[in-house]
């Protein structure tokens, strides 16, 4: 292991979130509130720690893909404990395993929230904490790519341990750049933000209330300035744009920069897509037809409206809620619980199992079944018109299968840790390790996680951050030959 290039990045990244904290505090100081103090301190603590690590350990060698692996998820941790400072030096959150609780949520846009009253909270915490999620969406070692060689350090290992296996799998890339795919990756990313925040605007919403709600939309965290989450506007242009963002936050973003150089082939070619647009057209309207039927919404177009709000939201794993959903129909509940094991597709800023791992089993299924029948039949599995390979199926089958039971081990453990029942404890870890936020039982959509005792607090952190980073960059550190020469 390289420590002093460790320590070095480390330093650097603080030195990131010391500077993106003062965002915050110009938004306190404009509402005047009691956060600028706590802010500002803040923001000296991070940087005055973060400076000397990165000048002090300047000379180091290049980065190896280890290196790159502790970072990143060091990295996540040690950023989440510095941004939890605002809400610890305010008050707001005086516990440090909440507030970074809270912190490590927005970073890995889970959107689980311990504010039984969000809207009690200053104007510029509450600013900043929808500004992990505006960072934690793409992924702050996304801004790092761009920032450290600047500074001298390469951002590929970086990348590389951050990778979705989903775009492994598809072998999809965006530029043979880093630099340049994370430029371009960061300016589609922030101009949705800008689209969706003026027209949450247009449609009555406050500005501020519009940049938070936005920045939560397209990371698909979740995170909104109000108790009550979107359903506080109870506005159907406001539920349809939000709609449509969370689509596009569940995309893969090659298909957005390909949309943008009007390179329409690949996008027409992309499977992954055409099942994603399947799946949320069939889930939303099976949810839409069984509340209007059941739970007497004033005609089809409103039920239309909380269903598909909802699916997309959990699907996507944003999190947003309109309506208590767990007041639905048993049917509408169980789709509600289906989609959460599905996720959104590989590159998007959406976590959960994705959609490239269910399309790859699936055909390998129907691939198997077919050649039990025709023994001498080669049937290829194919994603995006290419072939796999039989490791990468393998990949598909292995990841799914570590998810499920990462699940079941995790919710035995809450329950002994939390004495919850076992259905609450199921749905708390699959939506803090799909990071989707809101569940059922004690952590339903009208519920926060306050509750949950300090150890159970810890290891739903570490579930978000097992799910933020895709399973496999946290487990291969427990492995002994990691740590070693």
């Amino acid at each position: 292991m390289n420590f002093r290039a460790i320590y070095h990045v480390l330093g650097a990244l603080l030195i990131l979130i010391g500077c993106t904290m003062l965002l915050p505090l110009i938004c306190a100081l404009i509402y005047k509130e009691s956060d600028v103090f706590a802010l500002l301190l803040s923001v000296a603590i991070t940087i005055s720690i973060g400076l000397p690590l990165w000048a002090s350990f300047r000379k180091y060698r290049e980065l190896t893909l280890r290196d790159g692996i502790f970072i990143v998820t060091v990295g996540w941790i040690l950023v989440s404990s510095f941004s939890a400072l605002p809400f610890i030096i305010h008050g707001s959150i005086p516990s440090f395993t909440d507030a970074f609780f809270e912190m490590i949520s927005g970073y890995t846009t889970t959107g689980a929230t311990v504010l039984n009253a969000i809207e009690a909270v200053p104007h510029g915490l509450l600013f900043w904490r929808s500004m992990t999620s505006l960072i934690g969406g793409m992924g702050f070692i996304m801004v790092a790519i761009i920032i450290l060689p600047l500074l001298g350090v390469g951002g590929m290992q970086l990348y590389k341990a951050e990778a979705d296996p989903g775009q492994v799998i598809t072998g999809e890339k965006i530029l043979p750049r880093v630099k340049q795919t994370a430029v371009w990756l960061w300016g589609i990313y922030l101009s949705l933000n800008l689209i969706q925040t003026l027209l949450m605007w247009i449609g009555g919403m406050p500005l501020f209330d519009a940049l938070c709600n936005s920045f939560a939309t397209v990371s698909t965290s979740g995170y909104s300035p109000k108790n009550s989450s979107i359903g506080h506007y109870n506005s159907a242009w406001i539920d349809w744009v939000t709609i449509l963002f969370m689509f596009l936050g569940g995309m893969n973003f090659m298909m957005h920069y390909q949309i943008v150089k009007k390179d329409w082939e690949p996008a027409k070619n992309n499977t992954e897509f055409r099942w994603y647009l399947g799946i949320v057209i069939f889930f939303s309207l099976l949810a839409s037809f069984d509340i209007w039927q059941d739970k007497g919404f004033f005609g089809f177009f409103d039920s239309l409206r909380y269903g598909t709000f909802q699916v997309v939201s959990i699907l996507t794993t944003t999190g947003f809620t309109t309506d208590d959903y767990e007041l639905w129909p048993q049917a509408a509940q169980m789709i509600i619980l289906i989609v959460c094991f599905i996720g959104a597709s590989s590159g998007s800023t959406s976590s959960g199992i994705k959609i490239v791992h269910f399309e790859i089993m699936s055909k390998h299924i129907y691939a198997s079944g077919k050649k039990f029948l025709q023994p001498l039949a080669v049937i290829p599995v194919k994603i995006n018109g290419r072939s796999l390979e039989a490791p990468l199926i393998t990949i598909a089958y292995t990841y799914f299968v570590m998810n499920i039971f990462f699940v079941l081990l995790g919710a035995g453990l809450l329950t002994y840790l939390d004495n919850m029942d076992f259905f609450s404890s199921v749905s708390a870890v699959i939506s803090c390790l799909f990071n989707i936020g809101p569940g059922f039982g004690e952590v339903g959509p009208t519920q926060t996680y306050a509750h949950i005792s300090s150890a159970g607090k810890w290891f739903l952190s570490f579930s978000m951050l097992t799910g933020r980073l895709e399973m496999f960059t946290v487990m291969v550190m427990f492995y002994p030959y990691f740590w070693k020469k």
